[in-house]
């Protein structure tokens, strides 16, 4: 693909599936991180980010990180 002529429709409808399989990855990568500092006491997670980088070419891997921390 190249961004000097209007996109194709199939290269729509593969660009809107590769957003909506990267926004479902950006959930379940929230919903491990959350879990993983509950089994393990916290109460909030504090310092979250994500990361993204490329694996191979048309793929990514994304990463959600932060600091699991108890409240007194």
């Amino acid at each position: 693909m190249t961004f000097d002529r209007p996109y194709t429709h199939y290269e729509t409808i593969i660009i809107t599936e590769y957003t909506k399989m990267l926004a479902e990855a950006r959930e379940q990568a929230i919903d491990r991180m959350i879990a993983d500092a509950q089994s393990k006491g916290a109460d909030a997670v504090v310092g979250f980010r994500f990361a993204t980088s490329p694996v191979m070419q048309g793929s990514a891997e994304l990463l959600a990180y932060g600091t699991a921390v108890k409240l007194k």
